[in-house]
């Protein structure tokens, strides 16, 4: 852990998640972002930043094989709160080379293909989104895989350098859940379906009875390797 991680982390400990969130806004002024890919998590913190006016940049990787249903909340989520969210889109000429020469669905393949679709549709364009950013806020929660659970509340990333804050890490799925419900958040009615991750359409599944919530992820691969590499350190 560095000096900075250090402060950040003596800086919101103990705090609300809108008390936190509005410290670090003071503390980065004007280079604090939230990426959101319309889920649970992500509605709860977009609801905080878009009511309360924080001037935090929001912005969401349109991979291209997104589910209609997360279109839906997107756009619903723009009526609600008639606040910007920015899309970053892959780089056109990566996409068509890896569709002419692999195909539409080389992800179920190899990992090594999987990561590399990955790569193209959301690792890339979050560099992209992330340059000039020193604080990245995410909707990780502990409880969402192994993996998160090693995690801290506020990491230093050092592939994009900058902190990471992740204000709902210590919540439980029904602690999410309540909240939508209370503040009547628009979320993703996949959520319904037994959907509890979303991501690309081709990639994500409903989960079954008693499995992980990561399950649904990438389900063909080995339960180790269900990141898709933007939450690496």
């Amino acid at each position: 852990m560095n000096h900075i991680t250090e402060e950040i982390g003596a800086l919101v400990e103990g705090r609300q998640e809108l008390e936190a969130l509005e410290l670090l806004v003071n503390r980065f002024s004007g280079k604090t972002v939230f990426s959101t890919s319309f889920g649970l998590e992500d509605q709860i913190i977009t609801h905080l930043i878009f009511s309360n006016n924080l001037p935090i940049r929001v912005f969401t990787l349109e991979t291209g094989r997104l589910f209609p249903e997360t279109y839906y909340v997107w756009n619903r989520t723009l009526e609600i709160y008639k606040k910007e969210i920015e899309a970053y889109f892959p780089d056109t000429h990566a996409v068509q080379q890896l569709i002419s020469q692999k195909g539409p669905s080389s992800f179920y393949e190899s990992v090594e293909n999987r990561k590399e679709c990955c790569h193209i549709r959301k690792i890339e364009p979050l560099h992209r989104a992330l340059e000039g950013a020193e604080c990245w806020i995410t909707g990780i929660r502990a409880e969402q895989s192994d993996n998160r659970q090693d995690m801290s509340q506020v990491e230093w990333d050092g592939t994009n350098q900058l902190i990471k804050f992740h204000p709902l890490y210590h919540w439980t799925l029904d602690d999410v859940k309540e909240y939508v419900k209370a503040h009547n958040i628009p979320y993703n009615p996949l959520h319904d379906k037994g959907f509890p991750s979303i991501g690309c359409a081709p990639c994500t599944r409903a989960v079954r009875e008693g499995e992980d919530f990561r399950a649904g992820r990438w389900w063909w691969e080995d339960k180790s390797k269900k990141e898709c590499g933007l939450h690496a350190t």
